[in-house]
């Protein structure tokens, strides 16, 4: 068969899972010829040509007919060109009459063979149509809103008709689709045709007797698989995209938008070429939200990049069609300088320090304000337009406070949820932002907010008091998955359900889990499996404890203060000299975060002093790497470690004391976990030993506390944490929050 269709509204109109649907099935059929035939000049689809997305057209009908050239080659079809040609009448003497004697504007587009102009209800189109005449053209027009001129008998369907005879097709194989009335021509020429849902009413007006015309009810490429699937002639095609979705499960209803700064794939360079790859790191995250469209949920990740030497944008693209058949990426290519002054230094230096309450390191430029919100609007612009109708947008983290604030009157039709990885401060800290009032106004535009533990949320609704008057509708008990009393951050109650000026905002807590399958895949790893036998085999012999402490270079970890509590440790109690040693993985930060550079330099020599201090030719306490480690190593020390010493000053959650959990429960382990009070997770590990950081004293006695626990009880403790972390992982936090939002479209 051969497909002719309209562009804009058309072939790239309707959802973006049937537009997938439609592109996936012609690229599939060798026996479908594609013909775009669009009212845009050639310059304006040689862009849609690069488009790994799209199916390359056989040919092109560009020009509103005026042109017609190959697909492939961009070669004009001479014999076609050339009649159409030997009609032109000079398209400035054309150009030249109408401006001078009617009301049009001209339009600024590339226009060879074309002479294209913006009217509207007010011009006098008898006028122009006695202009046309006397140059022997036709008047064209569309939407109420532009206009051709163009040779008598030169449009869509003169020039599509042409086509079909200087290829030989047989007319009963041709199908052509539009939806505006400059593609009324098309169904003149009497081959079958499908008019899209959502055209503009004068087509469908028009062609409502054709008998030829099939007039869909779903918009742009749902449209033309609906025509496909009821017009007997074609119907053997569409059985093909039938067969694709019946191996898959039902899919939801609503397209999911994940906003995210990380896209799903790393870059790497071979052999001077730019490719993607899976990305190295552990995140958890990155894989529970891929998972979400394994069943063929439709769905965008829109994410930053830094732009690529030539400039050039880059085209969305499916991100694994087999496993995500329609979840595409569109990635907003953002200069380095651009992302450095975004994410390292403002958001770094004003939010970071106040998110977590280290408000004297807060530092407030307003020039950097500016620039936050040019990239905050730059992703808001980027999800309205690649978004469908309805879609359910979900927005993560701070760096992206203002996205809904410029998003919702661009797309009021969009449900969004926003999900903070961080804490989230008391008001008093909170409200010493200068921009607080934008950055709560812009909050409260979504319809679900989520946070990690209820204490959050309880934190965001004091914040809310603050700035607007307010209805609880609906709290709830807190007890059911986190600690209520007997740690710093419990709270029995959580406030579930707003209304602000009659809008119900929803609010939620769901604490991030860890990846067990990744964690599992590598524990049963031959090499590691070995390893972890030998080394526990090894240690049974000796009396030598190992505190394993992992964390990212950061004055919210606490890396000074639990290098200090340690060698405090081993001054009051002598007898564990030789006995312990402290493993301290600090990764680094990422490059060009100077502000990290004086909490570096001291821990360095706070762990020098205490290694030359107390070390012997056997023994040396702190094994300190200021490096990444591949995640892989990591789980082979949490497998080893006899307690895991998490002690953040502040953290919004801390999956590192997690990932040790699901380790040791995993290999049946006995470790011990001690943890800050101050971190997110302390609210949901029970068993934990928790700590205060803030108090050295504590921080001693926690850890004595923890190498003098029997062996029996830290098994226990271990087997009712695994049960909490194995339950809550990683997949259920994704596909929990989406459960949420989605309730919000009800």
């Amino acid at each position: 068969m051969l497909l002719a269709t309209d562009l804009d509204g058309t072939f790239l109109g309707g959802s973006m899972e049937n537009r997938l649907r439609l592109y996936r099935l012609i690229k599939q059929l060798t026996d479908i010829q594609l013909v775009f035939v669009t009212g845009r000049g050639i310059e304006s689809v040689i862009p849609l040509l690069n488009d790994p997305l799209i199916p390359r057209p056989n040919y092109i009908i560009a020009d509103v007919g005026a042109t017609v050239v190959n697909g492939l080659t961009l070669d004009a079809v001479e014999g076609i060109q050339g009649e159409i040609e030997q009609k032109w009448p000079s398209p400035y003497d054309i150009r030249t009459k109408v401006l001078e004697n009617t009301s049009v504007v001209y339009q600024e587009v590339p226009q060879q063979r074309r002479c294209s102009f913006y009217y509207d209800t007010e011009t006098d189109l008898d006028n122009i149509q006695e202009i046309a005449k006397s140059f022997d053209c036709d008047v064209i027009t569309s939407v109420d809103k532009y206009l051709d001129i163009l040779p008598k008998g030169v449009n869509k369907g003169s020039t599509l008709k042409a086509l079909v005879e200087y290829l030989h097709i047989n007319e009963e194989e041709v199908l052509v689709a539009g939806d505006t009335l400059n593609d009324l021509s098309l169904y003149d020429t009497g081959y079958k045709g499908v008019v899209v849902g959502k055209a503009e009413p004068a087509l469908s007006t028009y062609t409502a007797a054709y008998e030829n015309v099939y007039h869909a009810s779903s918009p742009g490429a749902g449209g033309i698989i609906e025509a496909l699937s009821n017009l007997e002639r074609f119907q053997k095609y569409a059985k093909s995209v039938e067969e694709r979705e019946m191996k898959q499960s039902k899919k939801a209803s609503n397209q999911l938008v994940v906003v995210y700064h990380r896209l799903p794939f790393e870059q790497e360079t071979v052999n001077g070429k730019t490719i993607r790859v899976a990305p190295k790191s552990p995140n958890g995250i990155i894989p529970s939200l891929l998972g979400l469209f394994e069943k063929g949920r439709s769905g965008i990740w829109i994410g930053e990049e830094v732009k690529q030497k030539d400039n050039t944008d880059v085209p969305n693209q499916l991100i694994d069609e087999d496993n995500y058949p329609n979840l595409i990426a569109a990635t907003i290519s953002l200069s380095k300088r651009d992302i450095d002054q975004f994410y390292r230094v403002f958001s770094k230096e004003a939010f970071w320090p106040t998110i977590f309450s280290f408000v004297d390191k807060a530092k407030f430029n307003h020039d950097d304000w500016d620039h936050y919100l040019k990239i905050n609007r730059i992703f808001a612009e980027r999800i309205a337009k690649e978004a469908d109708q309805d879609a359910l947008v979900w927005i993560h983290e701070y760096n992206l406070w203002m996205v809904p604030a410029y998003l919702k009157p661009l797309r009021p039709d969009l449900k969004i949820g926003f999900f903070h990885h961080t804490s989230f401060p008391a008001a008093d800290i909170f409200n010493i932002i200068p921009w607080r009032k934008e950055i709560i106004g812009s909050l409260l535009l979504c319809d679900f907010i989520s946070f990690h533990i209820p204490r959050y949320v309880e934190n965001f609704v004091d914040v809310l008091r603050s700035h607007t008057p307010f209805k609880v509708l609906k709290k709830i008990n807190a007890a059911k998955q986190f600690l209520t009393y007997s740690c710093a951050l419990g709270v029995n109650e959580m406030t579930k359900t707003l209304d602000i000026d009659g809008r119900k905002i929803r609010l939620g807590a769901q604490p991030v889990g860890v990846n067990m399958e990744k964690i599992c895949s590598i524990i049963e790893e031959q090499d590691v499996k070995k390893y972890i036998a030998n080394t526990r085999a090894q240690k049974s012999t000796t009396t030598l404890s190992t505190i394993l402490s992992v964390e990212r270079l950061d004055y919210v970890k606490g890396p000074l203060e639990k290098i200090h509590a340690f060698g405090e440790f081993l001054e009051e109690y002598p007898e564990y000299r030789g006995k312990v040693e402290l493993i301290n993985i600090c990764t680094p930060p990422s490059q060009g975060m100077k502000i990290y550079d004086d909490i570096r330099d001291e821990v360095n020599r706070a762990v020098g002093e205490i290694n030359g201090r107390f070390a012997t030719m056997e023994w040396v306490p702190i094994q300190y790497f200021y490096r990444s480690l591949p995640f892989r190593e990591v789980v082979k020390l949490y497998a080893i470690s006899d307690i895991a010493w998490i002690t953040p000053l502040r953290d919004g959650l801390n999956l590192v004391a997690k990932e040790y959990v699901a380790v040791q429960g995993r290999i049946s382990g006995s470790g011990a976990l001690v943890l800050s009070e101050f971190a997110g997770a302390s609210v949901e590990l029970p068993y934990a030993i928790l700590t205060n950081p803030y108090d050295m004293k504590s921080m001693k006695e926690s850890l004595l506390k923890a190498l003098l626990m029997p062996k029996d009880e830290r098994t226990a403790r271990m087997n009712r944490l695994y049960d909490q972390v194995n339950y809550y992982d990683i997949h259920y936090w994704g596909k929990d929050f989406v459960k949420e939002l989605e309730k919000s479209v009800k």
